[in-house]
């Protein structure tokens, strides 16, 4: 069985630590504990690794934040992954720091790479995991506070968070969609 986890991010080293690549840093650190790497590939850094007898495939879009949607369709389609199978990790600026949240489907919730996908796939019947990020700003500040480092607070646990976002995402895949919300929404 196969499954096809999509981590949203921009690229660039000017965006890596930034709350906005949460889901980037989910994947980049599954890839570094389980000894995978990510090759770049078309639209995306894209990896392949098998979990519990499960074979996963992991992206990473190029194409920025709010065209998300474009990677997730081509490797869906080039992959043959169906839709049930498919997982998208993002930054959730509605959640505090430290609170994940999986969803079967739902809104883009105002998130433009969740709008995108919602538009290019043309449906919202996909799940989720979101990785709650606060949103500590002032009025007219959130694009500063998504594109903003982790204050050094949230960086000392930011290794274990991801940790337990990694495990969020490989319980979906092996235990499935209800089992994994219950064992990691909060």
């Amino acid at each position: 069985m196969k499954f096809l986890l999509v981590g949203l991010g921009n690229i660039g080293p000017e965006y890596a630590l930034t709350r906005h690549n949460a889901g980037f840093m989910v994947l980049d650190r599954l890839a570094a504990q389980n000894d995978f790497s990510f090759s770049m590939t078309r639209l995306a850094y894209t990896a392949k690794w098998q979990h519990k007898g499960k074979q996963l495939f992991f992206v990473k879009p190029t194409t920025y934040m709010n065209l998300s949607g474009k990677a997730v369709s081509y490797y869906m389609k080039q992959e043959n992954i169906p839709i049930e199978n498919i997982l998208i990790i993002t930054d959730d600026k509605d959640l505090p720091f430290g609170k994940l949240r999986l969803k079967p489907k739902g809104s883009p919730g105002g998130h433009n790479g969740l709008k995108h996908i919602d538009e290019v796939l043309g449906t919202q019947e996909y799940a989720r995991l979101r990785v709650g990020i606060g949103n500590n700003f002032s009025k007219g500040r959130q694009v500063d506070f998504v594109l903003g480092q982790f204050p050094e607070d949230e960086l000392i646990q930011l290794p274990d968070y991801l940790d337990r976002a990694g495990n969020a995402a490989l319980s979906f895949c092996t235990m499935g969609i209800q089992m994994a919300m219950n064992n990691y929404n909060q």
